[in-house]
């Protein structure tokens, strides 16, 4: 019989995912002998025992591994038996200086959990608490690794006798699950009221009470204020259009849709169309925000999603949603509880979400009727994200159908998903990526892992940058990255840039251009290596290299260097940033300055004409009137033009909503004229046959289908161009106009149908959300 020895060192998420038992209980049952350990840099193992069992041992660590485990590498190095060793253990938690590894994000409220959660038997009955290592919070109790209780925001939560025996047994569901605990010894759940509301002497109510005095309140049309995982949420009945609108009032959002948390997926269903992978999404471990298309006839407040045809719905992901929502436990039904909440984030509109109690009894009070709490710290906020199922088919009239591949797209990347790294297709340097200025993320890059953070928000308040410089701090120090290389945006008044300016030292700051990120983060989000392609980016604004706002762009690029080779003509944006608010200003500025004609077109008729002339004024003396080249902006446009909308409330409302009124129009539409001359998209055609289609009547949905459908073509012809010049015959489509998922089918299918190669996002947002980790990727190259 020949005995062997291994030290197996296993990197990856593997901490706080119920590995080191899964190695125990695989060692024991091989009868093998050694050690198994947490460190700051992984897991270590070594065993020893008979060849086959040692060779099986290994070959099950990856293929029979926990299901939350996500395993990037196994090194095995050969060591001498130790005849000493007798048992498998294992050891405690050990720190290796500038040792890093990845963390398990936050996961939602398992199976089993949940049954024991519901179960009258369980001594974890209606526990808001209850846990273990398959599921519960992670990357947001953390404060340093390794992954140990003392190092959470649980450590000074002593466990009791009971939870120490399970949390002590490498056989046991709660094996080292960091924070496990029960009524006897965990968090407790207490209500609270604004203080101008109820004498102090009677604004608590404990545990189960809280419950049940939040679901009569939710029943009753109030606004209560739960702390979740990652901060709180403001939530109220979604079938009470007096609640909904009200809370629509206090927070201070007039027309951004809300997002939905409901009971089941058979709630779910009275709403909205499911296929089979939107269902698999709700009902994972991650459960997300996803965008569901809504049926024909449902009864949903209609001032939750105004003119929207989609739902952001998401199912309950801890044990104190599901308390909130329950429908059936006997327990709970002692007071009813609406089937749907609106559940949207615990803050003043672009503030950061309220993670302390303290914080959000001062700044959610004017918001909230009652505050539902609890006393486990949250140490680091991370919003809900938000995706949905892409297309399986892109259909082009006359052309072959591709069936593609379904997949997530993601809108906003954070809870459950972050800080999970994207893995790179080449070495960096230590790196930190400043993001940008709206749906900002950072990114830490070290060797092959791009550290994308959670969503932080737009910078544009004291709250959110400072919210922004306490994740950089935290992030860095979990991943002991102390940056040789930084790099921001190249717009000289972004705060990213100040920050970079001013809070780096010892380090290269390299300032990159907005749209080659774009391009950038789809390449690494794919995997590519360092090679030219065309990029299609388009977005709302980002600062050109000539000092233009750019949005419209066609480039050459790779990640060392990019080529602009086309780009929409340049046209006045009267009025600089107030205009991305007010788009009938962008549609005069652009008439005006084409010379077309649109006196008496039904957008006006709402506006004044003194404010009028001041615009047209503007674009004449070129007065506070900046030229960009911007795909957001032309969309802007076109929607003010054709009576969608002449102000907006929140970014990209115009698109979105002039996208939804166009899908029925798709198949009977055709593009409009355009001309690309020496590189330049000129819109002078496009718009005056919109223009015409105006005066003629046409219904704004069409003229919608027919804008998509000439975007479409522009990018295509841009891209036909660029091949015939240069032979590159691959394609990456970056920046928030790609999340419109009807110019991303047609100009995706469009783009195959001529043979080329098309990448798109796969792990991260085309939005600005991705975009840090574009510049990580091109400030390594620079």
């Amino acid at each position: 019989m020949v005995i062997i020895a291994k030290h197996i060192h296993v990197t990856g998420i593997v901490q706080g995912v119920g590995f080191r038992p899964f190695v125990y209980g695989l060692a024991t049952r091989l009868g093998l002998r050694g050690w198994v350990c947490n460190t700051s840099a992984g897991v270590e193992i070594e065993v020893q025992g008979q060849k086959s069992k040692v060779e099986s041992f290994i070959h099950s660590l990856e293929v029979e591994a926990p299901p939350l485990a996500k395993i990037d590498s196994i090194n095995i190095q050969d060591k001498l038996p130790d005849n000493e060793c007798l048992t498998f253990d294992i050891r405690p938690s050990t720190t290796l200086e500038g040792a890093f590894q990845p963390i398990s994000p936050d996961v939602a409220l398992c199976v089993d959990c949940e049954h024991e959660l519901f179960n009258p038997q369980d001594r974890r009955y209606l526990y808001p608490f209850i846990n273990c290592t398959n599921c519960g919070p992670r990357f947001t109790i953390i404060k340093d690794l390794p992954y140990d209780r003392p190092a959470t925001t649980m450590a000074d939560f002593r466990m009791c006798d009971t939870c120490r025996t399970e949390y002590e047994n490498p056989l046991d569901r709660r094996f080292h699950a960091q924070p496990t605990a029960c009524p006897d010894c965990g968090p407790l759940v207490q209500l609270r009221y604004p203080s101008s509301n109820t004498p102090a002497v009677s604004n608590i109510e404990l545990r189960m009470s809280a419950i049940l005095k939040t679901r009569q309140f939710l029943r009753e049309g109030k606004i209560v204020a739960v702390k979740g995982l990652g901060g709180f949420h403001l939530a109220c009945d979604a079938s009470n259009e007096k609640a909904v609108d009200e809370l629509r009032r206090r927070k201070g959002r007039l027309g951004k849709p809300f997002a939905l948390m409901c009971a089941s997926l058979n709630v779910i269903q009275r709403y909205c169309e499911m296929n089979e992978e939107e269902v698999a999404l709700l009902t994972g471990h991650k459960k997300p925000i996803v965008l569901l298309n809504v049926k024909e006839k449902n009864r949903m407040t209609k001032s939750v999603a105004p003119n929207m045809d989609t739902l952001g719905v998401m199912l309950p992901y801890t044990p104190l949603h599901h308390l909130l929502l329950n429908q059936t436990d006997l327990t709970l039904a002692k007071q009813a509880a609406p089937p749907v909440l609106v559940m949207t984030s615990g803050n003043i509109s672009e503030e950061p979400i309220a993670i302390s109690n303290e914080d959000a009894l001062e700044r959610l009070e004017p918001l909230a009727d009652a505050f539902l709490m609890h006393d486990r710290e949250i140490h680091i906020r991370c919003d809900d994200s938000v995706v949905r199922v892409e297309s399986q088919k892109s259909k082009v009239e006359g052309r072959p159908t591709f069936d593609l591949r379904p997949s997530t797209i993601y809108l906003r990347r954070s809870r459950a998903y972050a800080p999970y790294p994207v893995a790179l297709p080449f070495y960096t340097k230590p790196t930190l990526a400043l993001g940008g200025e709206l749906k900002n993320t950072f990114c830490l890059t070290r060797e092959r892992y791009a550290f994308l953070s959670q969503h932080i928000g737009d910078m544009e308040n004291t709250e959110v940058y400072e919210s922004f410089e306490q994740n950089v701090e935290h992030l860095s120090r979990l991943f002991r990255v102390q940056p040789e290389i930084v790099a921001h945006d190249m717009h000289p008044n972004y705060f990213t840039t100040q920050y970079a300016t001013c809070n780096t030292q010892h380090a290269t700051l390299i300032p990159i251009q907005h749209h080659h990120a774009h391009i950038a983060s789809c390449m690494a989000d794919n995997k590519l290596d360092d090679r030219k392609l065309i990029g299609l980016s388009f977005d709302g604004t980002g600062y050109g290299t000539d000092g233009a706002i750019w949005g419209g762009e066609i480039m050459l690029a790779s990640y060392a260097d990019f080529e602009r080779v086309a780009h929409l003509e340049y046209l006045p944006l009267p009025g600089g940033d107030s205009a991305t608010r007010n788009p009938w200003r962008i549609a005069v500025g652009y008439a005006e300055s084409l010379g077309l004609d649109i006196t008496n077109l039904p957008f006006l008729e709402s506006m004044e004409t003194q404010a009028v002339d001041i615009v047209r004024q503007q674009v004449r003396k070129k007065l506070n009137a900046p030229l960009t080249s911007s795909m957001g902006r032309l969309f802007d446009a076109i929607s003010s033009l054709i009576g969608i909308r002449n102000q907006v409330t929140y970014e990209a409302q115009a698109a979105i909503e002039m996208e939804v009124l166009s899908k029925s129009y798709l198949s009977e539409a055709k593009p409009y004229p355009f001309e690309i001359q020496n590189g330049i998209i000129l819109l002078g055609e496009l718009l005056k046959h919109v223009i015409q289609d105006v005066k003629s009547n046409q219904a704004a949905g069409f003229i919608g289908a027919r804008f998509h459908h000439t975007v479409c073509a522009m990018a295509v012809e841009a891209a036909i161009n660029v091949r015939q010049k240069t032979g590159v015959n691959e394609v990456a489509l970056s920046g928030g106009v790609w999340q419109n998922q009807v110019l991303l089918d047609l100009t995706r299918s469009n783009l195959l149908c001529e043979n080329f190669i098309v990448y798109t996002h796969q792990q991260t947002p085309a939005n600005d959300g991705g975009l840090a980790l574009g510049q990580a990727a091109i400030a390594n190259f620079k």
